[in-house]
C-alpha cells in the first residue's frame, strides 16, 4: 500500500514520506504568479528546491485557483517545456507535470517528466487516460468538483469524507480498466477543489479513512483555507500554518506534501517521522 512503482521507480514511503515542491511557470497562481513566469528563472527556482530537500518537481503552466481562465495548449506547451528540458538536462530529479491536458502530458512525458499530476483525475480530458497507460508514467488522481472555474459555486456533499473516498475508489476500478495499474497511482484529496473550509477541516481530520488503499498527496500549501481560519489574508501568514498542516498530514497517513516552501515543511516531515518511528526502525 506505501510503494509507489513506476518507470523505474520503486519508492517506499513506510517510513519516510516525499515532499513534491511546486514550479508555478505561470502569470497567475494564486500565491507566487508572475515569479517564476519566465523559464530561466523557473529553472532557477527548480534548482533551489531541489537543494532544500524537494524529491519531486512539481511544474505546471496553468493556474488551477478558483476562477482561473483556462490556458490553451500552445501557451502551456511554451511555458513548461524548456523547464522541463532545462531541468533534466541537469538532473535525475522525479518531474511532475501538472496538467489537465493529454497533449500537454504526452509532451511533458517526452521531455523527461516522470509523473502525470491531473487535478481532474484525468477526467478533464478524454485522450489522457490513454496517455497515461501508454506511458509508464507515475499518476496522481486528484478529487475536484466542477472545474477551477466553477469548483467554489456552493459545493456540497452529504458526506464529504465518504464522497472522497467512493470516488477514489471509483477511479481506482476505472483506471485499472483502462491499463494504469493502480500500484502507478497516488490519491490527492484536492483540498481547496470544490470544499468549503468545514469540508477542508473534515477531510484533514479524516485522512486515516482515506488512506486504504493507495498513498495519499496532500497539498494544502499557502491554501485560502488558512486564511480563513487565521482571519488573514496576508501570504506570509500561511506560513507557519502550512508547516503544522504538513506535520499533521503525515502523522495522519499522507505519504506525500505539495508545498511551496520545501525547507521547513521536509524538516516538519523528518522530525515528525522521528517521532512516529520512536523505539522501532530508524528514519534515514
Amino acid at each position: 500500500m506505501f510503494r509507489w512503482q513506476f518507470g523505474n521507480h520503486d519508492l517506499d514511503l513506510t517510513h519516510r514520506g516525499l515532499i513534491m515542491g511546486i514550479v508555478n511557470v505561470t502569470p497567475d497562481s494564486f500565491s507566487d504568479g508572475g515569479r517564476f513566469n519566465d523559464p530561466g528563472r523557473a529553472v532557477e527556482h527548480a534548482f533551489t528546491l531541489l537543494a532544500e530537500g524537494a524529491d519531486i518537481l512539481d511544474i505546471g503552466g496553468e493556474s488551477t485557483r478558483p476562477g482561473a481562465e483556462p490556458v490553451d495548449e500552445t501557451e502551456e506547451l511554451r511555458r513548461v517545456l524548456p523547464v522541463i528540458r532545462a531541468v533534466r538536462s541537469q538532473t535525475k530529479a522525479l518531474i511532475s507535470i501538472d496538467t489537465m491536458k493529454a497533449a500537454v502530458a504526452r509532451a511533458a512525458l517526452d521531455a523527461g517528466a516522470d509523473i502525470i499530476n491531473d487535478v481532474t483525475g484525468l477526467r478533464g480530458d478524454a485522450a489522457m487516460p490513454r496517455v497515461a497507460a501508454e506511458s509508464k508514467a507515475g499518476i496522481v488522481v486528484m478529487h475536484m468538483t466542477g472545474s477551477p472555474q466553477t469548483m467554489q459555486a456552493h459545493p456540497q456533499y452529504d458526506d464529504v469524507v465518504a464522497a472522497v473516498r467512493d470516488y477514489f475508489e471509483s477511479r481506482l476500478r476505472v483506471l485499472e480498466n483502462e491499463g494504469i495499474a493502480p500500484e502507478r497511482i497516488v490519491l490527492d484529496p484536492g483540498f481547496g477543489f470544490g470544499k468549503t473550509l468545514e469540508h477542508n477541516l473534515t477531510l484533514m481530520r479524516e485522512l486515516p479513512h482515506l488512506c486504504t488503499q493507495r498513498p495519499l498527496l496532500v497539498g494544502v500549501s499557502r491554501k485560502s483555507m488558512i486564511a480563513r481560519v487565521m482571519h488573514s489574508e496576508a501570504m506570509e501568514d500561511r506560513f507557519w500554518p502550512t508547516i503544522a498542516l504538513s506535520a499533521y498530514a503525515r502523522e495522519h497517513g499522507a505519504r506525500i506534501v505539495r508545498v511551496h516552501d520545501v525547507k521547513p515543511n521536509r524538516e516538519a516531515l523528518r522530525m515528525m517521522e522521528a517521532i512516529l518511528e520512536a523505539g522501532g526502525s530508524n528514519v534515514t
